[in-house]
């Protein structure tokens, strides 16, 4: 790969910050595969974070809500993936703890009525080993899907309807 100038680094990060949130962690890993030296990404990361183009915080604001809407993760998922781009323990914790339990439960609620639907299994016990299974694989905790599926009242009318 060609040499890349440190101008040339700051130019193309400050480009891709500027079309979509990213992380400290991202850059980082472009720089080293640029083979920029430390000294080098140190300045650039410095002038990125003054020039607000990098915000762990922001970037974990914006990844929480995409995972949540969009994804459909649970808190252990998110938390897990936020650790994969190594975002502090603290700012996930802040940004974590401010999204409602209601807003979890809006999410995996339908998820489950869905799952539900297309699950077979002979008894309600093991139909619910299989609820729960999916669930956690989404990274719900069992808290809250214990409280959805003890709550099922809606999934009772869909059996009726059948």
């Amino acid at each position: 790969m060609k040499e890349i100038s440190e101008k040339d680094a700051l130019f193309r990060l400050s480009a891709l910050c500027s079309s979509a949130e990213h992380c400290s962690y991202e850059m980082i890993q472009k720089m080293q595969k640029w083979g920029l030296s430390e000294e080098v990404q140190d300045r650039i990361m410095r002038k990125l974070t003054e020039e607000k183009f990098i915000d762990d915080e922001r970037f974990c604001r914006f990844f929480v809500k995409d995972k949540i809407r969009y994804s459909k993760w649970g808190r252990r998922k998110i938390e897990q993936a936020l650790w994969a781009k190594r975002i502090p323990a603290s700012i996930q914790q802040d940004v974590l703890d401010n999204v409602e339990k209601e807003e979890y439960l809006n999410i995996l609620r339908p998820l489950l009525k869905k799952k539900r639907k297309s699950t077979k299994a002979t008894n309600d016990y093991e139909l619910n080993g299989k609820l729960i299974r999916f669930a956690l694989s989404k990274g719900f905790g069992m808290d809250i899907i214990r409280e959805c599926i003890d709550n099922a009242d809606e999934f009772n009318i869909d059996e009726d309807e059948n």
